[in-house]
């Protein structure tokens, strides 16, 4: 069995260990932030890791239209995986989001990085649902930096969150219920301007005032 397939396999049961300090203290001239410490290289993680390219995906931006180019965005990214009917681990996630736009906002930075949450239920989260869910988790929309993604259709969900993204998801009830929940790994990924992985927060719960600090570091890049 080929590392990256057992890999692949262990992230969809959320068990990745952090031992080890493998090539920690390598330097990387396309970003900033040292090589974090963990146990795999970037290569053989299942998942965009530490100094690789963001996948070149585009996708459509629900609420405002048009699309967005990940790779393209100028501006340190944060990218992060939903759907808007969990009431688990997603809320975290976009919570701590907001934490950072709020942060962003407060110290006058907030054109400086785009928030890019992508939902993998397209189904359901078309721009009025996610229109109500940003207001409900306090989005500053107006901040303009803002933008949920949504994928065009299942597939396409299957192909870029799960296929390029290594954030395996997968329905937990039939396909015939309305009601139909997703089991789901969570990764939250900071982008530099040049479409760069500085980091990929690979936890259920991450720290903003951790990403903050990243994010500081990568401004000055």
């Amino acid at each position: 069995m080929q590392r990256r397939t057992y890999l692949r396999g262990v992230a969809a049961t959320g068990v990745f260990g952090t031992a080890g300090c493998l090539g920690v203290g390598d330097t990387n001239p396309d970003v900033v932030l040292r090589e974090p410490d963990r146990e795999f290289t970037s290569e053989e993680l299942p998942y965009p890791a530490w100094g690789q390219r963001v996948p070149d995906v585009t996708l459509p931006v629900a609420i405002d239209g048009g699309e967005v180019t990940v790779r393209d965005v100028e501006t340190p990214t944060l990218l992060t995986f939903f759907y808007s009917h969990c009431n688990t681990v997603c809320p975290v996630l976009i919570q701590t989001m907001r934490s950072v736009q709020a942060r962003a906002i407060e110290d006058g930075y907030e054109s400086e990085v785009t928030f890019l949450p992508t939902t993998f239920d397209p189904r359901r989260d078309d721009a009025e649902r996610l229109r109500t869910y940003g207001k409900k988790m306090n989005v500053a929309f107006g901040a303009g930096n803002w933008h949920f993604l949504r994928p065009g259709s299942k597939a396409r969900a299957k192909s870029i969150v799960q296929t390029q993204f290594g954030v395996n998801f997968q329905r937990t009830h039939p396909e015939e219920m309305e009601t139909y929940m997703f089991a789901h790994s969570a990764l939250t990924f900071l982008v530099n301007g040049d479409g760069y992985v500085e980091r990929a927060y690979r936890t259920k719960q991450p720290q903003a005032e951790q990403i903050i600090d990243d994010l500081a570091t990568v401004r000055d890049r």
